[in-house]
């Protein structure tokens, strides 16, 4: 047979292209960065009272819900991706709880540990803008703490999954082969390396008010090109908002009597400017904004630039995460297969809470945060505006509220 010489170039060239498709990693510099360890995060007054609570270069705040940890991360100098992942199990918790994971910018001078410690306070706000909701947007010397991931936790993974628990074994549905042991996430973060980088406070914080709680681990692998040529772009964040009421604040239901309006700053040369929104809604009663479909609406300038409804559907796919859900149980016509071929018949079949639809999450999800490309804005003042019209307020046992994060990443 006779190759031309086209086809011996590409003969030759084969199997390198195949070596570098098969081979990433030979290509990147990984560094990996174990933040926590099976961190207990936990509501325990009479074990962590208020204030600064510091162990072993662990500060614990919230009485336990909340650990923050100093890290130490090179500065990279080429293209780099930073992936987050998380590991969690339920120490006796047997609920869905929503949590956080954060970095505090190192440029703001007030922040919730030195607020813990008593020695600074939230800035004031203006009321008629932001009513009480004190920390959820920037200040000259405050700015709120960024989200790395949003997750949920799912009911009691883990504690709860043995075969031996009669309680779960009983409400195991047909369809799953047995409960997970874990649940994981991860998610690229990639644009968030300008504040992750040198030493800097990550923490974690979980909305649990057991004392047995949620065991954490993070960690944040970073993967370096090798390629002297592949440069880290210039990038930049700035943080806008963030409503997880974190530490001596106020549930978050201004949404349900007004607009939210974030004034930010465009510098000179920013370009591929992107807005990542994360948001979820609450109110575990019926109807409540948990379980009700409500939109979000997103406007700079007076102009909106993305609406959506925030909803997940799948969460049923999520059931094996969740051994200790409610479980009701429905009467429906169902069609099957007998001996004597196709019938139908009435059953009562379990219905677990973890596989309700919900406002952008699921019991045992991670929230993904949308990305909103704004072009090229003109430098100078701007305003974003967030608007949920049909949000409901908190009243009484019906704690309606939305848990909404918002930063913005450019190119210079």
């Amino acid at each position: 047979m006779i190759f031309s010489r086209k086809q011996i170039l590409l003969i030759v060239l084969i199997p390198t292209i195949s070596f570098c498709l098969t081979s990433p990693a030979s290509a990147q510099n990984v560094h990996n960065i174990q933040v926590f360890e099976q961190m207990n995060i936990q509501f325990n007054p009479g074990s962590i009272p208020d204030g600064v609570n510091e162990t072993d270069g662990i500060i614990r705040l919230g009485n336990g819900r909340i650990a923050i940890k100093k890290i130490s991360i090179p500065v990279f100098k080429r293209n780099t991706t930073a992936i987050v992942k998380i590991t969690l199990t339920s120490n006796g918790d047997p609920w869905d709880k929503s949590g956080s994971c954060f970095i505090i910018p190192k440029t703001s001078a007030i922040n919730m540990i030195n607020i813990a410690a008593g020695k600074t306070s939230y800035p004031a706000v203006d009321t008629t803008k932001l009513e009480k909701l004190v920390g959820i947007t920037a200040d000259s010397n405050y700015q709120p703490t960024v989200e790395i991931m949003r997750f949920m936790t799912p009911f009691g993974v883990g504690h709860f999954s043995g075969t031996n628990d009669s309680v779960s074994k009983k409400r195991m549905p047909v369809y799953i082969d047995g409960w997970a042991k874990e649940v994981v996430w991860k998610q690229e973060v990639s644009d968030l390396i300008p504040l992750l980088s040198g030493e800097v406070y990550v923490g974690i914080y979980i909305d649990t008010w057991t004392k047995e709680g949620y065991n954490v681990s993070v960690e944040i692998d970073f993967s370096e090109s090798k390629i002297k040529q592949d440069k880290m772009p210039g990038r930049y964040v700035e943080p806008l908002i963030n409503t997880v009421f974190y530490l001596g604040q106020s549930i978050p239901d201004i949404f349900s009597r007004r607009d939210v309006s974030i004034p930010f700053t465009i510098p000179k040369k920013a370009k591929n400017i992107r807005l990542k929104y994360i948001v979820t809604g609450h109110g575990g009663h019926s109807g409540g904004d948990e379980f009700v479909q409500k939109e979000n609406i997103l406007s700079v300038d007076g102009n909106v630039v993305y609406r959506f409804v925030p909803w997940r559907n799948d969460c049923a796919s999520f059931r094996r995460f969740n051994p200790s859900t409610g479980v009701w149980l429905q009467k429906r016509t169902v069609a099957y297969i007998s001996r004597n071929g196709r019938a139908e018949k009435e059953i009562e079949e379990p219905l677990g809470s973890s596989d309700l639809s919900r406002s952008n999450w699921c019991p045992g999800s991670d929230v993904t945060p949308e990305i909103i490309p704004l072009g090229d804005l003109k430098a100078g003042n701007h305003t974003l505006t967030i608007s949920i019209p049909e949000a409901q307020s908190s009243v009484g046992n019906e704690l309606n509220h939305w848990l909404v994060s918002a930063y913005l990443v450019w190119e210079y």
